[in-house]
Order: structure tokens, then C-alpha cells, then sequence
């Protein structure tokens, strides 16, 4: 081993050159193409979140982008469970399909949740029936077994359809009375029409539906004894954030999936269970009445630098092919430190503690030295590539937060060319100065633009950190939250190259005060290049959101019409004038004209005063209970909650059927 490490010292070996830089590999930015490779397989990092979701302790796992919950789903799926499991990654169309689902007489997060059992219901069934033929074969085929198979063929369930297709077809028959319960010994409710007169709502009728066919999944497990005979089906949900935006729809989609998923796992006697991967930015933003009941499922992916240092080192084995040890590794393919610091520490400390940073961080390092012709990384090499990450990173950090947070690059300028230690007056002093321009631009983001707010939320995102005692404390360190008497701030190592924060308290620049509270100017970086507070961009996009949320809103509303008791020729009056609200909405989102913050929140109000006076007419003339009536106001009340820039409120808003 000395030899080995002689050589990488050297760059070569006794019979040829050595260049460890040209295999060095720590693999990709994302967990499904690491896991194709075999990168992720072989050198996979069993963390305590990972060990909690396998053995069953935990049933959410919730970590920010890039800290590793794709891995852990890609490894479960795909052999590290002793069960069988089932991956749903929804993407957009499942998403609107989703969003789309309402019933009458139910809140948007429950109708969600009925949705997604149903989702999980039909998965189990088609996971039973391949189950009893290929593990169960030499027995009689049970008959709930042949009911779960009669089920899926007389309601189309039995393909291999994706997901939007199956989605579109089952909330559908759910929401007509279409579903086929033949073969539970049920018949179907013969049409729309006599649904509607049924004694209960619409939500009640598709809960009895969901229990008889969760009874004939309940049934069939019983009849094969899964649950006393081998590991219970587990279900993993990903890639949330593909179909999470900033409205009442999704944070209801993602609220019905954590209800379905408890309800399943308790359901099924242990024979089915559920882990979802959630992003904290997502999770963190839900409000809903059982938020509670979810704290014992939750486990929160954290990373210590012991073991992303670990993670480098196992993947540098990997693709070197050699039992590197720490000290050779630190040591002779990277330096041992930079600028007198440990290089470990060094890449720690100016990177978020997380997975893809690290990987990220490692390969440009290993890019850089490769593009300067030298055979290890050297100082230099770690030094150069340093002001490209913390770029990167900048960028990135506003992409990830952007549905939250769209005003977070102007904000960034705030701390350029200046102390990366800032006092809170400071801070205020040149918040003050853009303040007022931020509000225009983001003016349903209001309370979240005060000082104290963009404090929390930079610290939160991991941007700020905050003195206590003899350190410096991240929000991954500390589940307390920056307290109001905290006066000393520090912007994160990983994002002071980018914003030229080299000193602790900072140089005076031209027009500065000399204090370090200097007014914003354009900066070196691209990121922050010609970034002013006044970009109309800015404008822009806060418009389209809210035209975005209008025209939803006026598409839910036109749905409803289809489902609805009322006579013929109001339908027809009240449908045109929402269809016209919807075509003005859509075509002024979609013109290439930047539209007017004043004009567009006006427009949106007048549709959220439209709507509640039709649904005032609709419930005068003796139709209160009909779901157009109720559609029109729970959308009054979705738009000018909007318009005051709260959404998700977990009481189901837009809920109704």
C-alpha cells in the first residue's frame, strides 16, 4: 500500500505513468442514473434514514434536494427489500389528473386522499394477482383472489398502462358511479343521474366504493396469509416535486397522499405498506388539521461531514479500484489541505451537507486538475474549482427555492461585495432600500418581505448563519430558528466566492458608506450580473401566477357544469359567463406582453366577486347543495386568499365538489 500511495504522490508507478485523475469518479448529479451504472449499488451509504424506511420504523422521509431520498427509493426498489415493492413517480399529467379530482361534499385535502387510495388500492390488487399465480400456484386459486382479478378486468385495470392513463380512467369512474363492484358482490349505481339523487353526497358514495373494493384487497391478502408469510408489499411514492406548485390544488394533492398512506398501512394488517420521499421545502409548507399525527412517521435525512468524507473515499475506491485508506486518499489523489486547512474539512465547510454537493463539489475539483494536465488534484486545482461551485450553488439555491421564495436573487445582491459577517441594522438598512420594490414585484409574497421574515427565510434555506456562543450556527445544525435578538449574521461559506464576500467585515467600495451597509451594485458574478430589483421579469412572473390561479380556478368551475342538477338554460348562462372570465384569463397569461401588477390583481378580483354572487343566485333559487353552487364559492374564497398570498391553508380549499 505504501507503493501505491508512492506512485499517486508521484503520478506514476515503476512500469507506467499513473494518472489517478484519469479514472477518478464520484458519479452523477442524480440517483437513477447513479443506480444504472452501478455506482450507487456498489457504493451506497447506509444512513439511518435509509435503515428506519427499510425495517418499517419510518414511513416519511423528508430531506432537502439532493441529500439522497432518490437513492434510498432507487436502492429499496430495486433489490435492497426482501418484499416486493411498487415505485410511483407522478409526473405533470398525473399531477393535473390529481388536482382535477373533487367530490361534493368533501374537502380537497380528503377527496385527495380518496384518489390516492384507490391509486394504492389497485396496486395492491394487481400486485395479488401476479402474486398468488407465480408464489401461490400449486394451490386452488382463492376466490377474493379471483374477485381482485375479475375487478381489474371489468374496469380496464389489468394493463400496463402509465400512470396518467390509469389515474384518468379511475377518477373518472369514481366520480360517474362507473365503477364496477360486480365482483365484490355489488352492483354499481347505474349512472351520474341517479348518483345524484342518492340520499348521500358524492364523496360519501365513492367512500363506500373505496371501502368495498379495500375490503376485496383486505380479503385476498388474508386468504394467501402475506402478512404471516413474507415481507408486506411496500409502496414507495418519489418525485413529488414534479407535480408540486404553488397553489391550494397541490399542497391538497400532497396533504391526500400522506392521509392515504397512513390510512393504507394501518388498513391492510401490515400485509401493504407506504414510504414516501418528501422534499423539506414541500413538506415544511404543508398546514393541514392532522399534521400532528404524522411526527412519529417522519425521519429527517441528515449528513455529517465524517460521512460525506466517507462517501468520497468509497467511490474514489470504487472507480480507482484500490483499497484506498483515508490518509492515501487525502493525501495523494487530493491534497491533505488547503490553505493550512484539512482539504475534508476545507470542501465541507464551503458546501451544503448533502450528497450531491459533495459529488458535485469532488467532480469539479477532479475536472479542473484533469483540464490543467495534472495527474492528482492539487491545491490550486481545489482553490480554482471553489469559485465555480459557490456559483453554482448560488444559482441553484434560487432555483430550489424558487416557488417559495421568487424574490431570493435581489436579496442575494444584498450581501454582495461586502463582510460576509452582517449585523442585523445593517441588513435592515439595505433591505429598506429595495423593499419597497420587492412588494410591487411580489405583492401576494408580503409577509414574507419584512426583515425579520427574510431573515428566517435565509436562514432556513441554509443561506444565513447566525452566532451562538464561541460558533456559528446553520439550519442543519439546530432545529431553533433564528430568534429576533440574534444579531450577528454570516453568510455560508459555500456562497461567498460567488457574492465576493471576502472579508469578515468587509472593504469599502465605490459609493459604499463605509460600513459595509453599501447599496447594491452589479457584481462580478453571472449569477448576479445585471440582477436589479426592478427586472420586469420579476412583475412578470408574480401576474402569471396569478392568472395561472384564475384560470384554474375558472376550469374547476366549468367542470362542474357537466356534474350538475341545475336547469339547463342557467347552466348555459352561467357557463358562458365563466367561459368568457376563462378565455380573457388565458389568452393575458399567454401573450408575450408583460402585464400590469394593478390591472391583473383587479381582473382577479372581480372574478372572485363574480363568483360568489352567481353562487348567492345559484343558492337563492333552491340549488345551495349543488356543486356548482358549492364550486363558486369555495373558488371566491381560493382567489382573494390568493390574492392575500396564502395558499394551502389545509382546510381544502377549492374543495368541494
Amino acid at each position: 500500500m505504501a507503493e501505491v500511495a508512492t506512485a499517486y504522490a508521484q503520478g506514476e508507478s515503476l512500469q507506467h505513468p499513473y494518472r489517478p485523475v484519469d479514472r477518478l469518479f464520484f458519479g452523477r448529479d442524480d440517483a437513477e442514473t447513479d443506480f444504472s451504472s452501478g455506482l450507487l449499488r456498489r457504493g451506497f451509504q447506509r444512513t439511518h434514514a435509509y435503515e428506519a424506511a427499510l425495517v418499517g420504523r419510518k414511513s416519511l422521509v423528508i430531506g432537502r434536494k439532493g441529500s439522497g431520498k432518490s437513492a434510498i427509493c432507487a436502492l429499496l426498489a430495486e433489490g435492497g427489500y426482501a418484499g416486493e415493492t411498487a415505485l410511483i413517480t407522478p409526473d405533470d399529467a398525473a399531477g393535473d389528473e390529481i388536482r382535477r379530482f373533487e367530490l361534493q361534499g368533501l374537502t380537497a385535502d380528503t377527496a385527495k386522499s380518496l384518489i390516492w387510495r384507490y391509486i394504492f388500492a389497485v396496486q395492491a390488487a394487481r400486485y395479488l394477482t401476479a402474486h398468488a399465480r407465480l408464489d401461490h400456484g400449486g394451490l386452488l386459486t382463492p376466490a377474493p383472489v379471483r374477485a381482485l382479478r375479475d375487478f381489474l378486468a371489468a374496469n380496464d385495470e389489468s394493463g400496463d398502462e402509465k400512470l396518467t392513463e390509469r389515474l384518468r380512467r379511475g377518477a373518472r369512474r369514481l366520480q360517474s358511479a362507473s365503477l364496477s363492484l360486480k365482483a365484490f358482490g355489488v352492483e354499481a349505481t347505474a349512472s351520474a343521474e341517479g348518483a345524484a339523487t342518492d340520499d348521500a353526497s358524492e364523496g360519501a358514495r365513492v367512500a363506500r366504493q373505496l371501502d368495498t373494493l379495500e375490503a376485496g384487497v383486505r380479503a385476498a391478502f388474508a386468504a394467501l396469509d402475506c402478512a404471516g408469510k413474507h415481507s408486506p408489499l411496500l409502496i414507495l411514492v418519489d418525485q413529488l416535486e414534479q407535480v408540486w406548485r404553488l397553489d391550494s390544488d397541490s399542497h391538497a394533492l400532497v396533504t391526500g397522499l400522506l392521509l392515504a398512506a397512513k390510512y393504507v398501512t394501518g388498513h391492510y394488517q401490515h400485509a401493504v405498506r407506504c414510504v414516501l420521499f418528501v422534499r423539506a421545502d414541500i413538506y415544511d409548507s404543508l398546514n393541514f388539521a392532522d399534521g400532528d399525527k404524522f411526527r412519529s412517521d417522519e425521519v429527517r435525512i441528515t449528513w455529517t461531514p465524517a460521512a460525506l468524507k466517507d462517501l468520497a473515499l468509497t467511490r474514489a475506491r470504487i472507480s480507482l479500484e484500490e483499497p484506498l485508506q483515508h490518509a492515501e486518499f487525502w493525501g495523494s489523489v487530493f491534497p491533505a489541505t488547503v490553505r493550512g486547512e484539512p482539504t475534508p474539512e476545507y470542501l465541507s465547510r464551503r458546501s451544503l451537507a448533502r450528497p450531491r454537493d459533495a459529488i458535485q463539489f469532488l467532480t469539479l475539483c477532479r475536472d479542473t486538475a484533469e483540464q490543467r494536465g495534472h495527474a492528482t488534484v492539487s491545491e490550486d486545482d481545489v482553490l480554482e474549482a471553489t469559485e465555480q461551485f459557490s456559483r453554482w450553488k448560488l444559482a441553484d439555491l434560487a432555483k430550489e427555492y424558487n416557488v417559495g421564495f421568487p424574490f431570493l436573487r435581489p436579496v442575494f445582491a444584498l450581501f454582495e461585495n461586502s463582510g460576509y459577517l452582517v449585523r442585523r441594522h445593517e441588513l435592515e438598512e439595505r433591505f429598506e432600500q429595495v423593499r419597497e420594490t420587492l412588494l410591487e414585484a411580489h405583492s401576494s409574497y408580503s409577509e414574507h418581505l419584512t426583515h425579520q421574515a427574510v431573515v428566517e427565510a435565509l436562514f432556513g434555506i441554509g443561506f444565513l448563519g447566525v452566532r451562538r456562543g464561541d460558533g456559528v450556527v446553520h439550519a442543519g445544525d439546530s432545529a431553533l430558528p433564528v430568534q429576533a435578538y440574534e444579531n450577528e449574521l454570516h453568510v455560508h461559506p459555500c456562497f461567498r466566492p460567488a457574492l465576493n464576500c471576502r472579508d469578515r467585515r468587509g472593504r469599502s467600495v465605490p459609493g459604499a458608506a463605509g460600513d459595509g451597509s453599501a447599496a447594491v451594485r452589479p457584481g462580478h458574478t453571472d449569477f448576479l450580473r445585471n440582477v436589479t430589483t426592478t427586472d420586469a421579469s420579476f412583475s412578470v412572473n408574480r401576474e402569471v401566477r396569478l392568472l395561472d390561479e384564475l384560470v384554474g380556478s375558472c376550469e374547476r368551475v366549468m367542470r362542474q357544469f357537466n356534474r350538475s342538477a341545475l336547469p339547463a338554460g342557467m347552466k348555459e348562462e352561467m357557463s358562458i359567463v365563466v367561459g368568457a372570465t376563462l378565455e380573457h384569463a388565458r389568452l393575458r397569461r399567454d401573450s408575450s406582453r408583460p402585464a400590469d401588477s394593478r390591472d391583473v390583481r383587479t381582473q382577479v378580483a372581480a372574478a372572485a366577486t363574480l363568483f360568489s354572487m352567481l353562487g348567492s343566485q345559484v343558492a337563492q333559487q333552491g340549488f345551495a347543495d349543488d356543486p356548482v353552487c358549492l364550486r363558486f364559492d369555495d373558488e371566491a374564497r381560493v382567489l382573494n386568499r390568493v390574492l392575500g398570498g396564502a395558499v394551502g391553508t389545509g382546510t381544502g380549499s377549492g374543495s368541494s365538489g
